[in-house]
């Protein structure tokens, strides 16, 4: 259990430092947010992975192919947020 939450902070970590330098103007700053960001882009892209794929945790949870899904769902997660933020602030 220990190595799992650890996994996911250390993956998320990764994913959302990626998808901060990969999207400018972000509105995300810290270590424990991009963390965060980085996790919520690991289920988004585990979820878009599944739907076009169908393929399950049983393959195996680290691959490399599920780093990059971590990465394009955290990148979708921010342009998400960024968009919603904007909305709120000027609205």
């Amino acid at each position: 259990m220990f190595s799992t939450i650890l996994t996911m902070i250390i993956v998320g970590a990764i994913a959302g430092f990626v998808a901060r330098l990969l999207v400018s103007n972000d509105g995300v700053s810290g270590v424990v947010p991009t963390i965060v960001l980085g996790i919520i882009g690991s289920f988004v892209g585990g979820f878009l992975g599944y739907l076009l794929f169908g393929h399950d945790a049983a393959s195996g949870a680290i691959q490399p192919s599920g780093i990059i899904g971590s990465i394009i769902g955290s990148v979708i997660a921010l342009l998400v947020y960024r968009s919603t933020r904007r909305r709120s602030v000027t609205a």
